[in-house]
């Protein structure tokens, strides 16, 4: 359940300047009385932690951008990572579908547990587009101000001098991609785009997730420009 107000001192200046200036402002203040109230009235937020792709990724280390929507609202899912789950808890319907993507296109096995924590570790921003979530209602904090937070993280990296592989995948992702448009080049990052990778839109056209070949174009970029790839 999530804790609030959270603890920033763990997050690189990177990061923690900008949340500091979001919780500062009208829409972070609204925010957070918002979620204290709910918390006080004894709603079951998730994740536990909030920031916990900002504490994993600093903001200089970040090589991939991979965009969720909200939290799962699941007792004992939401770990603050996006599509991630802990050890030990069954893996997610989307999640099993990345999973299946990995293995057609990089020949990668199926992985037995859901936690995408190495891969956040490695500089991939595991990024909720809204990072709260009240159990048992999907994106029940959704407008709730968080969008306005998340827009500055994703401008932050594309304002970044190193490139950048962003894959969005799902309308919720996609609708960030003019602000990596107008912080950047258009040609130093590069952006993915694909259905969300649930099972109701994995193999839809026009851009289905299944066969995207998504993991296999990032490290291909990320190799190019002289950046280590991933181990997926």
């Amino acid at each position: 359940m999530t804790v609030w107000p959270p603890n920033l001192s763990r997050l690189d200046p990177g990061w923690r300047d900008l949340v500091q200036t979001f919780l500062s402002s009208e829409q972070g203040q609204a925010l957070s009385t918002r979620l204290a109230q709910a918390i006080q009235a004894d709603a079951v937020v998730y994740p536990p932690d909030p920031f916990r792709a900002l504490a994993l990724t600093p903001l200089h280390d970040v090589r991939v951008v991979i965009l969720g929507q909200d939290p799962y609202h699941g007792p004992g899912q939401a770990e603050g990572l996006s599509f991630s789950v802990p050890e030990g808890v069954r893996i997610p319907p989307s999640l099993r579908n990345i999973f299946k993507e990995l293995q057609a296109s990089l020949g990668r096995p199926p992985s037995n547990h859901g936690s995408l924590h190495s891969w956040a570790k490695q500089g991939v921003l595991l990024l909720n587009t809204c990072l709260t979530v009240e159990q048992g209602q999907p994106a029940s904090h959704a407008r709730w101000g968080w969008e306005g937070l998340t827009d500055a993280l994703v401008a932050a990296v594309a304002q970044g001098q190193q490139p950048v592989v962003f894959m969005l995948w799902g309308a919720h992702a996609q609708a960030k991609k003019g602000l990596i448009q107008a912080s950047a080049g258009s040609d130093r990052h590069l952006v993915l785009e694909a259905n969300h990778p649930s099972p109701l839109s994995a193999m839809r056209p026009p851009a289905p997730f299944l066969g995207c070949g998504h993991f296999a174009e990032a490290n291909d970029f990320l190799r190019r420009h002289a950046r280590k790839t991933i181990a997926w």
